[in-house]
């Protein structure tokens, strides 16, 4: 089997979604403007066809990769060094991609989804099957809290991700530019308004100082604090390693501090962190997410997966499959947003599916590759370029 051509989309979105944090904002853009959507990724060889999609962070944020440096990555070098050869050979197809371009995670993402689609469908096996297994079928949820300058606002998405969608854990985003005692008032008012069964995480995006970041879980301790996510800057271990040592049992977990592989060997050197986030788009896919879990296993260090898939079924149902073959035991907390549209707004590329979200979960798909079905007709209206690369 060899590649002959790949195709590449940049697609609308029917629903903008703007979210506020620390790092930068989240923000899908005004419907015709390409910044900010989405990049579906189609390789097609001998008959199959793959399809992967990431939509990358809008510029502002710790991800340097844009929707247009996606394209024109795939259009000119990875999209012509993947022409005429093996789907089946990933390493192979890894080792080329790595020669030609460094980097560019969230392009090299979907390219490996693509790929791993493929495989899958050509084999009639879902993705989970090819990566480990089917350890978790129902895969739990997690929420993340937008920042905002109104309490209530925050206390609202916190009612409503328990409410109406079942979710149990919950993150706020933090380091308020009021400071970290805002932080903990959000994080008290949240905590009164869901009652104390619910995990509550924090999320600072690396905003908080060394001081502030023990100062405020000393404070936080008391309103049940579930785990840390990347409270200060990504390149400072020793003071990862420092909140650690006094969080005294709460996890610390790093998010902006894990691109690479590299990466996480540093962390786990330095005792840095309980937990790894794994987000597809920033750690190039599914296969060096699965060297990562590997080193994570063997330093004795837990996962999350999770990413800002809400934007995409393929994306969602990629990360989804990722967190079935993991086993329980090596996880930590939920999914952050590992489900598709259909809760903030209509997907337009997979108007009908099966892969939406009940009491808190979602069941991994079971179809071939990821289980998800494009409307090709949805996907030529929402098409706002289109590319090709071929022989």
């Amino acid at each position: 089997m060899k590649i002959e051509r790949v195709e590449i989309f940049v697609t609308e979105l029917p629903v903008r979604v703007k979210r506020i944090f620390a790092s930068g904002s989240y923000d899908t853009g005004p419907p015709q403007q390409q910044l900010g959507k989405p990049v579906l990724v189609k390789i097609h060889a001998e008959g199959a066809v793959g399809c992967g999609q990431i939509r990358a962070i809008t510029p502002g944020h710790f991800v340097a990769d844009t929707t247009y440096s996606m394209v024109a990555a795939i259009q000119e070098i990875l999209g012509p060094a993947l022409l005429g050869k093996d789907p089946f050979d990933l390493e192979t197809i890894a080792g080329a991609l790595d020669a030609r371009l460094a980097g560019n995670p969230a392009a090299r993402a979907a390219v490996d989804i693509a790929l791993h689609d493929l495989i899958g469908k050509a084999l009639q096996v879902p993705v989970h099957k090819l990566i480990g297994g089917c350890c978790q079928p129902r895969i739990p949820l997690e929420w993340s809290i937008s920042m905002a300058e109104d309490i209530g606002v925050m206390v609202a998405e916190a009612r409503r991700a328990l409410d109406e969608l079942g979710i149990r854990v919950l993150c706020v985003k933090a380091a308020d530019r009021r400071g970290w005692r805002q932080d903990v008032k959000n994080f008290a008012a949240i905590r009164r308004a869901v009652g104390d069964d619910v995990v509550i995480g924090i999320d600072p995006n690396t905003g908080w100082c060394l001081t502030d970041a023990i100062s405020a879980v000393q404070a936080l301790r008391p309103l049940g604090l579930g785990y840390i996510e990347q409270p200060i800057a990504r390149r400072d271990l020793e003071g990862m390693a420092e909140i650690r040592q006094q969080a005294r049992g709460i996890p610390v977990m790093a998010d902006e501090g894990l691109f690479t592989l590299q990466d996480a060997y540093a962390l786990a050197r330095a005792r840095a962190c309980d937990a790894y986030c794994i987000k597809l788009y920033k750690v190039g896919g599914l296969m060096p997410a699965r060297k990562i879990a590997a080193l994570a296993e063997a330093a004795e260090i837990q996962l999350n997966c999770g990413g800002l898939a809400v934007q995409s079924q393929l994306e969602a149902a990629a990360s989804a499959h990722f967190y079935a073959a993991t086993p329980a035991r090596r996880m930590m907390g939920a999914g952050e947003f590992v489900f598709g549209l259909n809760t903030v707004g209509p997907d337009p590329l997979v108007p009908r599916t099966d892969f939406v979200v009940r009491d808190g979960h979602v069941d991994v798909p079971t179809g071939p590759g990821l289980g998800i079905e494009i409307d090709e007709a949805a996907l030529k209206r929402h098409t706002l370029r289109y590319e090709q690369v071929r022989a």
